[in-house]
């Protein structure tokens, strides 16, 4: 770790995580209350169908959306690593995996949002299946992506409870700040793997994903409004460049 990477200003890297936390929470929320939940009708594949057909634009828009977020989510792994490394460089690492792990299972997942445009759309699927096999083909890659979602959110749980207890210990990011992360950490773990292991409970739990935008939103706010306590920050690097880590 060289003198230079270690005291460059971590008050702009603050502000550029936040920037694309913020990015990352508005387009998610964007294409998942404002095109998925308005297009997407649970339990009906034709209407669903003629929803993505007649609303193609606006579907191709959460496409848009879903990649700059994982973009963005790569991004931010980086700079999360480069901001809590002096804490501990090892479990920062391991941190970082973690996101860049959600964020190419998000990237691939993407696969299973187009594939609907493409089913729907394409004459030789038409002519080799019923309308209504073609629909429920369709619904079936819709149902895949909601899956994919919650898988990628098993690696982002492992990286929130990781980043919440560096946050915690850092002495330049606020304790309670690592607590709600951590927290957003469990939270998705019990949301990931009641998507899979009780597929029936996923509506009743619903509501405790509330914890987790608090904690991302508390923290996306703090990255751009404070940042990092620089005095705080310069005695944990000073150590780290002293010691040789």
């Amino acid at each position: 770790m060289t003198d230079r990477t270690i005291t460059r200003s971590p008050i702009l890297n603050a502000r550029i995580a936040g920037i694309l936390y913020l990015i990352i929470i508005v387009f998610g929320i964007f294409a998942e209350v404002f095109i998925r939940s308005r297009l997407i009708v649970p339990n009906d594949a034709a209407v669903t169908a003629g929803n993505l057909l007649a609303s193609e634009g606006l579907y191709r828009i959460g496409f848009l959306a879903d990649s700059i977020m994982f973009l963005s989510d790569i991004a931010l792994a980086v700079l999360f690593y480069i901001l809590l490394r002096p804490v501990n460089r090892t479990l920062a690492l391991v941190a970082m995996f973690f996101r860049l792990t959600q964020a190419a299972v998000l990237a691939f997942n993407l696969l299973n949002y187009h594939a609907p445009l493409l089913i729907l759309n394409g004459t030789e699927y038409q002519s080799a299946f019923g309308a209504e096999q073609v629909q429920a083909l369709s619904s079936l890659f819709l149902e895949l992506h909601s899956y994919g979602y919650d898988l990628g959110l098993l690696a982002f749980a492992v990286h929130c409870l990781i980043l919440g207890y560096l946050i915690a210990r850092s002495g330049y990011f606020p304790r309670i700040l690592g607590m709600l992360i951590g927290a957003a950490g469990l939270t998705y773990l019990i949301g990931g793997y009641t998507r899979f292991l009780f597929p029936e409970y996923v509506s009743l739990i619903s509501p405790i994903y509330i914890i987790a935008l608090v904690a991302e939103l508390s923290l996306c706010l703090w990255l751009l409004v404070k940042g990092v306590n620089t005095q705080e920050w310069e005695k944990r690097t000073a150590a780290v460049v002293h010691t040789g880590l």
